[in-house]
This record gives structure tokens, C-alpha cells and sequence, in this order.
């Protein structure tokens, strides 16, 4: 092989090895840069899912409550008070009214529990107009969730209606 030949491959070669010492850097940073918005992209799944689960749990709880109304129609309007803890087990018999105050008690509890400690509830009922025997209830469950981009928190509210039959035949 001709020495000229020779010598231009080495000084080739030579410049090849800076170029691409810079081209891993440069590929590095756009790595990085892609990797940032990976982890900003978990951080909001994150905040959508936990919003997702007291969406649900708001739902189940005030599922919970209507079916209760249901099995228990006559003392509808106790539903909209304050719960009382009566210790209603298998051993003490209670009376509709202590069965509906106990329902209310611990639907407030688990709300609770598996909403942020901000919750606050509003059951409002509206009587049957005879000769209907269907009263309308509306329950409305509130909370507030952070909010970390704006200062302060943001107001979530879950509400629903239902008509309950108060009265044999319906």
C-alpha cells in the first residue's frame, strides 16, 4: 500500500475519534431530555389515578347509601341527619329509625376513609306529591384534592338522584 494512502487514513481516523466522542454527548443529552418527560408523564398519570379512585370510591359509597334507603323506606327522612353509632350487631335488635342513623354513621366513616379528610355531604329529600309514593333523594359528596401546579386545591364534587318507593305497593 502507498505510505501516502496510509497517512490519510490515520489523519482520518484521528478526526473520526473527536466527532464522535461529541455525537455520544449530544445523543446523551437527547436521552435525557427524553427521559424528563418520561418521569413528568408518570407524575401526572399518577394524579389522574389517584382522582380516578375518589371518583370511584364517591360513586360506591353513594350506591351504598341509596341501597340502604332502599331496604329501609319508612324512615327515609332519617337519612338526611347526622349518623349515630347505636352498636347494631347481631345481638342487639334495632329499630328502623337506630338502623338508619347507624346506615348514615358509618357511610360518613367510610367516606371518610377513603376520601380526602375535606369531605362534607348533603342529602336533601324531596316527599312524594300523592299519589305517587316515590320520594326523590339527591346526595351530593364533596372534597378537596391538591392541586400542585396552582396554589391551593381544587374542589371535586360527585352528585346523584334517585327515587326511593316509601310505600307498599308501589
Amino acid at each position: 500500500m502507498n505510505i501516502r494512502k496510509i497517512h490519510k487514513r490515520q489523519i482520518h481516523l484521528r478526526r473520526n475519534r473527536g466527532f464522535t466522542l461529541l455525537e455520544a454527548l449530544i445523543g446523551f443529552l437527547i436521552l435525557s431530555i427524553g427521559m424528563l418527560g418520561i418521569a413528568s408523564l408518570q407524575a401526572i398519570s399518577l394524579k389522574s389515578g389517584k382522582t380516578s379512585v375518589y371518583g370511584s370510591v364517591a360513586t360506591m359509597k353513594v350506591d351504598e347509601l341509596f341501597e340502604s334507603m332502599r331496604v329501609n323506606p319508612s324512615v327515609l327522612a332519617s337519612y338526611t341527619g347526622a349518623g349515630v353509632d347505636h352498636l347494631c350487631t347481631g345481638t342487639k335488635i334495632c329499630t328502623p329509625l337506630e338502623l338508619a342513623e347507624e346506615d348514615v354513621f358509618w357511610w360518613q366513616q367510610n367516606l371518610k376513609a377513603g376520601l380526602p379528610s375535606t369531605v362534607t355531604t348533603v342529602v336533601a329529600l324531596t316527599a312524594p306529591v300523592a299519589p305517587s309514593k316515590m320520594a326523590t333523594v339527591n346526595v351530593s359528596v364533596s372534597w378537596k384534592e391538591r392541586n400542585k401546579n396552582a396554589a391551593g386545591s381544587v374542589d371535586k364534587t360527585y352528585a346523584t338522584t334517585s327515587t326511593i318507593c316509601i310505600a307498599e305497593p308501589c
